[in-house]
């Protein structure tokens, strides 16, 4: 008893004479990579916004570099788990290049001579043809990958070029457009944005959302007895979590529609046109939506379900994931068929916002996905990644991409910035694992 106090009385010296700000992080148990991923992004976007003349920073831009993000969130959210397992996959822009061709030809041309011109389920078809499609060839992929035993790299090198060269002939380099009306939501836009109400009350959901998650963590802790944040803590991610959520609501209700749809729109319904114009906000974007319903998704597979801790044992240490009994290879078939189901919901995203399939569609986005994963704490040797993280890359990658279109940088220069983030990036991680051991 006297060992438990002398301990206990020892623990709180200790945590007293530590610095308030590691005291800070330790009780928040913020994650300090993550934190630190944040600063730079807000460090990105000041510099862009001083730069540009204050363009970066306003509404308008932000919503877009939001829209423009979706796609590569989404893709990048699998790539965790394929890195994690100490694999690559660089074929998933040709991939989604391939698939969103498949799919603006069956909305453009196959199925409306099948089920006639705009018919309500030509999307909802074209859609889960493409999660289909996807799938198999993620899973082609793993097969050959787990059951050949050839190396990922080279699968998925080859893939690259397989699918960019199959989504040629598909048309034989020919644009397919327009795509149908209710598929062309999920692209964002004006009519792809859910609108100012609809927008503050996805807001006050995930404000409960988070509090929630919060309360319910801190019952389970206190179910199987392990140590509890201090209720300032609780109560300051909370505050923190509600705050940001609504501030982003805020911002994309604050981006009108421009003149000439909201003019076109008042017309259309008999609204008359006040002096100073109609403000119609743009509100959360469709695919904005859809990436943060993956990112919800994705994490709850990698942290909550067998499957996610399956993932996380093979890449800590694949022998030992074997003997512990784990089915490794048709584990890593079902990461490779999640990645191409994930390309497929980038493809359609993307399809959607061109309102149009291309040729061009997806190219270096492998780049762009993988750079997110790495950026985001994804480790290249295994077993460490968070879908959060990913997400966040994916944004910060963007952020760089549309800072330099506006200050007007050549593409070619944008590339050498890019390369040059990966590779600072993994260097980063090199260095916080070396520290950590």
């Amino acid at each position: 008893m006297a060992d438990i106090t002398n301990t206990t009385h020892a623990n709180r010296a200790r945590a007293a004479s530590e610095h308030p700000l590691k005291r800070f992080f330790r009780a928040t148990e913020i994650d300090t990579r993550l934190l630190g991923m944040v600063g730079a992004m807000l460090i990105i976007w000041i510099g862009f916004d001083l730069l540009s003349g204050g363009l970066f920073l306003t509404p308008r831009n932000l919503w877009n570099l939001s829209v423009q993000t979706a796609s590569i969130a989404v893709m990048a959210t699998g790539m965790v788990l394929v890195i994690v397992t100490r694999n690559i996959d660089l074929s998933v822009g040709s991939i989604l290049g391939f698939v969103g061709m498949i799919m603006g030809v069956m909305q453009a041309e196959f199925l409306p001579k099948l089920l006639g011109f705009n018919h309500p389920a030509i999307w909802i078809v074209t859609l889960c043809s493409g999660l289909v499609l996807g799938a198999a060839i993620g899973a082609l992929h793993g097969a050959i990958i787990a059951f050949l035993r050839v190396p990922s790299f080279i699968v998925t090198l080859g893939g690259l070029l397989v699918w960019r060269g199959a989504t040629w002939f598909v048309t034989s380099g020919r644009t397919v457009a327009p795509m149908d009306a209710t598929f062309r939501l999920m692209g964002g836009g004006t009519e792809g944005s859910i609108g100012a109400t609809a927008s503050w009350i996805v807001g006050v959901i995930a404000c409960l959302a988070i509090v929630g998650t919060i309360i319910n963590a801190r019952k389970q802790r206190r179910r199987f007895g392990f140590p509890q944040r201090p209720i300032w803590a609780e109560y300051f991610l909370s505050g923190v979590g509600c705050l940001l959520v609504l501030g982003a609501v805020a911002i994309v209700n604050a981006y009108p529609w421009p003149v000439a749809i909201a003019r076109k729109y008042a017309d259309a319904n008999g609204i008359a046109w006040p002096e100073g114009g109609l403000f119609i906000p743009h509100g959360i974007a469709v695919p904005v939506l859809i990436a943060i319903g993956v990112g919800i998704v994705m994490t709850f597979i990698s942290t909550r379900l067998r499957f996610g801790r399956y993932v996380f044992a093979l890449g800590g240490n694949p022998e030992a994931a074997e003997l512990a009994g784990i089915k490794t290879r048709w584990v890593t078939v079902r990461i490779f068929a999640l990645m191409g189901m994930l390309c497929a919901i980038a493809a359609a995203i993307s399809t959607a916002r061109l309102n149009a399939a291309t040729n061009a569609q997806g190219e270096l986005d492998e780049l762009y996905t993988i750079a997110a994963a790495v950026i985001g704490g994804t480790s290249l040797a295994g077993g460490m990644g968070t879908i959060a993280g990913a997400m966040l890359g994916a944004l910060v990658m963007q952020s760089l991409q549309s800072g330099m279109v506006l200050l007007g940088i050549d593409s070619p220069l944008q590339r050498i910035v890019v390369g040059m983030v990966l590779v600072v990036a993994v260097w980063l991680d090199t260095v916080y694992r070396g520290r950590a051991k």
